[in-house]
């Protein structure tokens, strides 16, 4: 599992050398192991001396999970469940007893009793009630039509490109493409007045909108995301 993991962090070959230290095992033993995840289906390509690489796609049966990312998912889904708009939170909890329902007892006792709790906010959050028709174009890569109110009170009606939804503790954030600036702008959730869904798709992937996006920030010196996203997608 441990190497499944670090394989999976890897896009670009790596050696074996590397891998055998970060896991702190012997060449011979993470020969041994590589050689074990092929003979379970996994692709892994490369050789001694070159590097490995696995394909994406290959899960390792049965689901499992250290006791450490156990309380991270806990905590990750008590705060959705918590914060979210309805059809995520329900989305968090169905996901935590389908999690539930497949760990070994220890661990999912473990999951049950985590003493990783979500806190009540000291600030109120801005209506969710727009949340899902944002996340439902983002999935389908489509256009919509804004209604937009700006802290002045100036009212102003758009075609956006929605790509992600920044959730902060005090507001939720749509980052999109504004035809009417020709430029990225972020909209918060609860300054829009309308919000409606076109059948029309956006000329630019979702990826490659936040890419640029997250290069925009950076170059600008904004701090709208965390300095460092160390997830493996």
């Amino acid at each position: 599992m441990q190497l499944m993991q670090l394989l999976r962090r890897h896009r670009r070959p790596v050696s074996g050398w590397e891998l055998a230290g970060e896991m702190a095992v012997s060449l011979r033993t993470l020969y041994r192991d590589i050689a074990s995840l092929k003979a379970q289906g996994a692709e892994i390509d490369g050789e001694p001396g070159y590097g490995y690489v696995m394909k994406p796609g290959f899960v390792l049966p049965p689901l499992m999970f250290s006791s450490v990312e156990v309380e991270a998912l806990m905590l990750g889904m008590r705060w959705v469940a918590d914060r979210g708009d309805p059809v995520l939170a329900a989305g968090a909890r169905d996901a935590a007893a389908r999690i539930a329902a497949v760990l070994p007892r220890a661990l999912r006792r473990e999951l049950e009793t985590s003493a990783l709790l979500v806190g009540t906010s000291l600030r109120k959050s801005a209506p969710t009630a727009t949340i899902e028709p944002m996340r439902a174009a983002i999935r389908g890569g489509l256009k919509m039509k804004l209604t937009y109110r700006d802290k002045q009170g100036a009212i102003s009606h758009r075609v956006i490109w929605p790509f992600a939804v920044v959730y902060f503790e005090e507001a939720r954030v749509l980052a999109a493409w504004c035809e009417l600036r020709g430029d990225f702008r972020n909209f918060r959730a609860d300054l829009i007045v309308q919000l409606e869904p076109l059948e029309e798709r956006q000329p630019k992937p979702k990826n490659v909108l936040l890419d640029a996006w997250r290069q925009m920030l950076k170059t600008s010196g904004l701090t709208i995301l965390p300095e460092s996203d160390s997830l493996p997608f």
